[in-house]
C-alpha cells in the first residue's frame, strides 16, 4: 500500500515539477498575456484537465515560473560559492549571464522582463514576488562585494544587476548575442579593475 502512495507521490511531484519548468519557459518566450495554461501544460505533457489539480489559475503558474527562477539562481549562486574567491564568483556570474546570450537575445532576461510585464498591473500581487527574486541576486551580488572588502557594496550590487539587466534589454532589442558578449567582457574587466582589500 506505501509503495502506491510512495510511487503516485513522486508522479504528482515530478508533474508539479514539469509544469514549474514549463511554466518558467513558456513565460519567458511568450509573456504572460499571450500565455495560455493549454500553453504551459502541452510543453510539460501534463493534460490540461489535470493542471487544475495542481495550480488553479494562471496567476499560479506565474508564480510558480518565478519559484523556478528563483530556484534556478540559488542552484547558481549554489555553484559559485564553491569557488573561493568573491572576485572570481562574481565572474562566474557574468559567465552565467553571457553564456545565456542567445536566449536573452530571442527573449531577454527571464526574470527581468518577467518582472517589467507584471509591473504593468496593480500593485501588491505577483510584482512583489517577481521583486522577491531580483532581491536574492542583489544580496547575493552585495555579498560578494562585501567579502571583497569593496565600499558601498550594495551601490556596487545595483551597478552590476543594473549593467547586466540593461545588456539583456539591448541584447534582445538588437537581437544581437554580441551586445551581451562585449558588455560581459567590460564587466569582467571592471571586476577584475577592484582593489583587493
Amino acid at each position: 500500500m506505501t509503495d502506491s502512495k510512495g510511487s503516485r507521490a513522486e508522479a504528482a511531484s515530478a508533474k508539479r515539477q514539469r509544469l514549474m519548468l514549463a511554466a518558467a519557459q513558456v513565460v519567458h518566450q511568450q509573456g504572460v498575456e499571450r500565455t495560455t495554461i493549454a500553453d504551459i501544460a502541452r510543453v510539460a505533457e501534463v493534460p490540461v484537465g489535470n493542471v487544475y489539480y495542481y495550480y488553479k489559475t494562471k496567476d499560479d503558474l506565474v508564480a510558480a515560473a518565478l519559484t523556478e527562477h528563483a530556484r534556478q539562481l540559488g542552484l547558481l549562486t549554489d555553484r559559485l560559492d564553491r569557488l573561493p574567491d568573491p572576485r572570481e564568483r562574481l565572474k562566474g556570474l557574468v559567465a552565467a549571464w553571457v553564456g545565456q546570450r542567445d536566449l536573452a537575445a530571442r527573449y531577454g532576461c527571464p526574470t527581468g522582463t518577467l518582472t517589467a510585464e507584471l509591473d504593468k498591473r496593480a500593485e501588491g500581487g505577483l510584482d512583489v514576488v517577481a521583486a522577491k527574486v531580483i532581491r536574492l541576486l542583489l544580496d547575493w551580488v552585495e555579498r560578494q562585494f562585501r567579502d571583497l572588502g569593496q565600499p558601498d557594496p550594495d551601490g556596487l550590487a545595483l551597478t552590476l544587476v543594473g549593467a547586466y539587466q540593461g545588456m539583456s534589454l539591448l541584447t534582445n532589442a538588437l537581437r544581437d548575442p554580441t551586445v551581451m558578449t562585449r558588455q560581459g567582457e567590460r564587466l569582467m574587466a571592471w571586476l577584475d579593475s577592484l582593489p583587493a582589500r
